[in-house]
């Protein structure tokens, strides 16, 4: 059965209200009320990739907005996986992706919007960061120590490095940001993967077990489980600070591949079918030069 309605479907997920967010609202491994089996599920994820495929090449043609896509979420969620499922039917041309790791010195000698900044899709094209500023305020909040390589000075506007202020400011900082991008044009779509600590502990096994996903273990990964509680705590204060309507979060269930999957292309559809993609509409003068180039082309 397809999904007449993305929206509806994704709305258990979308958050655009943060005020009374928790994340115990919202399971690891639930189907947001949808009654599915996984060859269902890879079914219409399928048929998804036909309908983004149309209304990116709308985006494309148009030329006016530009998609930010951002997903964040903890080890062995899946966002590699989930680009590739979910973005293989797009044009190469209308897509970029970007993955953000530890800042490189020339980052830190700057502010740290500034590397995300420079990787912003042009008009015309989904852009995708594979994490992004968010790690200022998860890994950068949980590891405080890694302030010290920002270097950052004191002044009378800027509150204390690592204070409960600072990272509020930061918070504030990352919300103006997508304030901004939004009114220059930006449809912006957040996407934080939901897996359970269980199921991570399960995905990094299978790592270090199968010899083929072996290049994918990293041994600071499992280092990381001991801060789990402190990373959950740290997405839910950066989810309540920065939900709104036009940079909504979606809490994407990710225990299941395959539905975390479908959830994202939904939720991709849904926020580009808002706004309302045509094709560009020729003015008369352009329209006669195509009867024009229609005739000469005849008798050529």
């Amino acid at each position: 059965m397809p999904i007449k309605d993305a929206a509806t479907f994704v709305e258990p997920f979308r958050v655009t209200n943060g005020k009374k967010f928790s994340l115990a609202d919202y399971p690891t491994n639930g189907l947001g009320g949808h009654d599915l089996t996984k060859a269902e599920g890879k079914a219409l994820l399928d048929e998804g990739k036909v309908k983004l495929h149309e209304m990116q090449e709308r985006l494309y043609a148009a030329d006016q907005w530009s998609v930010l896509m951002i997903l964040q979420a903890m080890d062995a969620a899946g966002k590699d996986s989930t680009i590739e499922h979910v973005m293989s039917g797009v044009n190469p041309q209308g897509c970029q992706v970007h993955s953000f790791k530890a800042p490189s010195p020339e980052e830190l000698d700057h502010d740290f919007l500034w590397r995300t900044a420079k990787a912003l899709p042009e008009r015309g094209r989904i852009g995708i960061h594979n994490r992004s500023y968010y790690e200022e305020v998860l890994v950068v909040r949980v590891h405080p120590e890694f302030l010290g390589g920002q270097r950052l000075p004191e002044n009378g506007l800027a509150k204390k490095a690592g204070s409960e202020k600072f990272w509020a400011e930061r918070l504030e900082a990352i919300a103006d940001h997508e304030r901004h991008l939004a009114r220059a044009g930006t449809k912006l779509m957040k996407f934080f993967l939901h897996v359970s600590k269980d199921e991570q502990k399960q995905r990094q096994l299978e790592r270090i077990d199968d010899p083929h996903k072996n290049w994918k273990f990293n041994a600071r990964d499992v280092a990381e489980r001991a801060h789990w509680d402190e990373y959950m705590a740290a997405y839910e204060a950066a989810i309540r600070a920065t939900a709104t309507e036009h940079a909504p979060w979606y809490v994407i269930p990710a225990d299941r591949k395959w539905f975390m999957r479908l959830a994202v292309m939904q939720a991709v559809i849904a926020e580009m079918e808002s706004l309302d993609l045509e094709y560009p509409t020729l003015s008369a003068e352009a329209t006669a030069k195509l009867a024009e180039a229609r005739k000469a082309l005849e008798e050529s």
